[in-house]
């Protein structure tokens, strides 16, 4: 069998299977399979297919059969133009997510702290793309900050970044130029209606507060403020409907120059604010 008759063959089972993107995705799994870069795969799709690569090709197949996202079966995704390791211990990292990062990249920032970190895709691309800042990421899964500490590493960031285990700003000391955060912000009552690679294959703890969707924003700025320096700011991602009621949130704790951005489709997915300078 060539690589081209397995790779219709799978992407078919995908499609059948009712999976979007079916063909995209196949393609991505047999160049994992056959341990080569994705844009390379045309060159050797008439070869025939190793026997080892086949069954790493199938196993990945039957993984995406079973809604397991392409991400975790490849273990990597891309991230504002970095590739980061990711698990079933992390959020896949989204494109607009990067919404988030370029909105903290428009200003300058020396110390940069990132609430509920994950992978560490945001913290670690603001600190490629500012050469001179220092960080520190939180977590409350050990799993996760492990995986952050990875691509840390990775990324030769590892001497210009800290990760702690804790809730929100419990193992936080110091104060910060910049805040950022993309929080659990999916209501309870939302969960059935998520894909079920999100819903089935990524951290619970990661997508929702088991509430309102609006809990760990209310924790976050009942102490932001106090680790903010005067002017500082503080960056949140949320669900395209939350952009008013995160808003309300950030002027009661007293931060200014409040707004709400969109991401690339238009949804709102960033609520900003700022501390007032000291007078």
């Amino acid at each position: 069998m060539t690589a081209a008759e397995a790779l219709r063959e799978g992407a078919a089972r995908l499609a059948e299977a009712g999976i979007e993107g079916a063909q995209r995705d196949a393609r991505r799994l047999m160049a994992h399979a056959l341990g080569i870069a994705p844009d390379r795969l045309s060159l050797v799709l008439r070869d025939p297919i190793p026997e080892g690569a086949q069954a790493a090709f199938e196993d990945a197949i039957a993984a995406r059969l079973r809604r397991v996202p392409v991400s975790q079966i490849i273990g990597r995704r891309e991230f504002y133009g970095r590739e980061f390791r990711v698990t079933s211990d992390v959020l896949d990292p989204r494109p607009e997510t990067e919404t988030l990062v370029d909105m903290a990249l428009s200003q300058g920032f020396a110390r940069v702290l990132d609430l509920g970190t994950g992978s560490g895709c945001i913290l670690l691309t603001l600190l490629a793309e500012r050469p001179a800042a220092t960080g520190l990421g939180t977590d409350v899964s050990e799993a996760a900050l492990s995986i952050a500490r990875d691509n840390a590493a990775r990324l030769g960031l590892a001497d210009r970044v800290e990760f702690r285990l804790g809730d929100w700003f419990a193992p936080v000391t110091g104060d910060f130029d910049l805040i950022v955060s993309n929080p659990p912000y999916i209501a309870l009552s939302e969960m059935p209606d998520l894909a079920p690679e999100v819903r089935d294959h990524e951290p619970r703890q990661a997508l929702t507060d088991e509430g309102d969707g609006l809990g760990a924003y209310r924790a976050i700025l009942a102490d932001a403020p106090g680790h903010l320096r005067p002017g500082g700011r503080i960056l949140v991602e949320i669900g395209a409907s939350q952009g008013e009621a995160v808003a309300t949130l950030f002027r009661a704790a007293g931060l200014q120059d409040t707004t709400v951005h969109s991401d690339m489709d238009g949804r709102d997915r960033v609520v900003a604010g700022r501390l007032p300078e000291a007078k």
